[in-house]
């Protein structure tokens, strides 16, 4: 008998459900359709088996997203391996996406149904899930439905932050928005100012230029040779700014109030000012340009490629055009008035505005219109699709429409197109190079920064401040201990007793030869411990100075070894051997003393 399970996914986890009465349930749907709704009969046709919940929400999605794309993921895997059974002939599961259904066959070799009962029971177990599930209210559950699917969503439309060409879209809409409304108020200066002064209108044919000169100006009556090298400025030419001051003094334009002039100028400075930040758009949106489609405006422009993503919706919808599609674009209105009447269809649509197709003949204007969107559909699919944004390609593709209107008008034989990618691949790469380099660099500059940054902060903390003193006098103390500790260490090193730093190591002097009746007078009168002979005076600052080393050496065993003629004992120093000889003299005298 084939066992029937059914695979649940949830925001809160994987749910793996068992069917009783399968032959039942597979004669009877629509009792089954019936028993969905009611808990109680549900209940007596499914059993959870297992629940497994996911640990955090960014394990959540990454489910979500491998449940998305028919991928197997380990905590499904390990689930559906633990809980179900071994012999895999003899389950069938159940499964509501068919991708993931695949990807499970192929992967862990179960059988795997969509649909028809399937659909049914998990429509049931949607319903009343937090019911089967203990711990799981309704509330909790539809929590985790409403996080997930905000992070899922969000995770879908995240892309790299420099390369979104949503802000391209919305700064050509407002250029030529800008470009409209710039022209319609310059039309309303000229119109207001020209009641006072109409001669102007004819000498200065741009309008940024005739409001400045209408604010500056003000009253013709006014304007004498004070004012000229100022207008001469504004003009950028001698001569126009000659003709504004005669025309001003013969001008037949009527006499105007102060209050209107005073409007008339506030009106001028701000057709002035949207002039100006008309001019910061476009360097905007060629900067933008140039990181999200660099190939698309070194081959088209910047204003031109700008509008055909606008148009497409985004970068990714015009690299999925057609050439053919891209060729008229902004022409779907002209193309289905042709198709209704049978008519010619367009040439082009957006890519007019492209100085290749201005340059070309009237005959060749399709031609070239047809090879340039050819060239935009490549460039476009270069710039979604490229990891690192170069103007390689675009360039390349530039030189090939140019010889392919040479060649209209000249006959000039251009490239083959194979020879073009072979050169500007070698140079993409080299770009791209460069452009990685330049990146590291700046990671690394910003690392710097940020370091330096902490290091200063965590210097301006107020319990570094604290312990600051404290550790001052630790690094003052350190040296002097280490002075102190220098010349111990290198008797230490060569296997040497450590000497005292008041110790020299010169060469022992010769002692001065004394008769024997002295030397034994001397010892019994220092076994008796009376005072001390002139002799022995003599010897004592060495052996207050020999005293250190004896405190500090190692007690020497009695009973010494006999060292052959050839064999000598080590000495650690002219000293001790010195000390050595006098302690062996002195036993032998005390030796004759006792047996005398």
């Amino acid at each position: 008998m084939v066992l029937l399970h059914v695979l649940f996914e949830h925001a809160v986890g994987y749910a793996l459900l068992a069917l009783k009465e399968v032959e039942e349930i597979s004669l009877l749907l629509p009792q089954v359709e019936e028993c969905v709704l009611n808990l109680g009969k549900f209940h007596n046709i499914v059993r959870l088996v297992a629940f497994s919940p996911f640990s955090s929400s960014q394990v959540a999605l990454e489910n979500a997203n491998a449940v998305s794309e028919g991928v197997v993921h380990e905590d499904l895997r390990l689930l559906l391996e633990t809980y179900l059974p071994s012999k895999k002939k003899k389950v069938l599961l159940g499964v509501g996406d068919p991708k993931i259904g695949a990807a499970i066959q192929e992967e862990l070799g179960y059988n795997c149904q969509t649909g028809g009962v399937i659909a049914e029971i998990l429509r049931g177990v949607r319903l009343h899930f937090h019911n089967l599930v203990k711990g799981l209210t309704d509330l909790s559950a539809c929590k985790a439905q409403l996080g997930l699917g905000h992070s899922y969503s969000r995770a879908k439309v995240k892309f790299n932050v420099n390369r979104v060409d949503n802000m391209i879209i919305q700064s050509i809409s407002l250029l030529d928005q800008l470009d409209k409304d710039i022209n319609t108020f310059s039309m309303r200066v000229r119109e207001w100012y020209g009641y006072h002064f109409p001669e102007l209108v004819k000498i200065i044919n741009d309008n940024a230029t005739y409001c400045r000169i209408a604010q500056f100006i003000g009253d013709r009556k006014e304007l004498n040779e004070e004012k000229l090298e100022k207008l001469e400025e504004l003009t950028m030419d001698g001569a126009k700014a000659k003709a504004i001051l005669d025309a001003s003094r013969s001008s037949m334009g009527m006499d105007i109030s102060a209050i209107d002039l005073i409007n008339i100028e506030s009106f001028s400075s701000r057709v002035v000012s949207l002039s100006e930040y008309r001019q910061s758009l476009h360097t905007y949106l060629r900067s933008k340009m140039s990181q999200v489609a660099p190939s698309l405006s070194a081959l088209i422009g910047e204003a031109v490629g700008a509008r055909l993503i606008a148009h497409a919706g985004s970068l990714t919808n015009l690299a999925k055009y057609p050439a053919s599609t891209v060729q008229i674009l902004g022409a779907e209105k002209a193309l289905f008035r042709a198709l209704k009447t049978r008519g010619n269809t367009p040439k082009y649509g957006l890519i007019f505005h492209s100085t290749f197709i201005g340059r070309a003949a009237a005959k060749n204007k399709g031609r070239i219109s047809r090879y340039l969107a050819n060239k935009c559909s490549i460039a476009s699919r270069i710039d979604c699709f490229s990891e690192v944004p170069t103007s390689v390609f675009g360039e390349k593709l530039r030189e090939q429409v140019e010889e392919r209107l040479s060649f209209y008008e000249t006959g000039e034989i251009p490239r083959k197109n194979l020879d073009v990618m072979k050169e500007a691949m070698v140079q993409a790469e080299e770009a791209a190079a460069e452009i990685t380099r330049k990146l590291e660099k700046q990671e690394k500059k910003r690392l710097k920064k940020e370091k330096k940054r902490l290091a200063a902060l965590a210097m301006a903390s107020p319990e570094n401040s604290s312990s600051t003193p404290e550790e001052n006098e630790e690094t003052h103390e350190k040296p002097k201990k280490k002075k102190k500790q220098k010349p111990q260490e290198a008797p230490q090193e060569n296997g040497m007793e450590e000497p005292e730093p008041s110790v020299s190591f010169s060469k022992p002097k010769k002692k001065k030869a004394f008769s024997k009746e002295e030397l034994v007078s001397s010892d019994l009168e220092e076994i008796a411990g009376g005072s001390p002979s002139p002799l022995k005076r003599k010897k004592q600052p060495k052996e207050v100075a020999n005293e250190p080393e004896e405190a500090t050496s190692l007690p020497v065993p009695k009973k010494k070894r006999k060292f052959s003629s050839k064999e000598e004992p080590v000495s650690s120093g002219p000293e001790e051997a010195a000390s050595s000889k006098s302690s062996a003299k002195k036993k032998k005298k005390l030796k004759k003393a006792s047996q005398d």
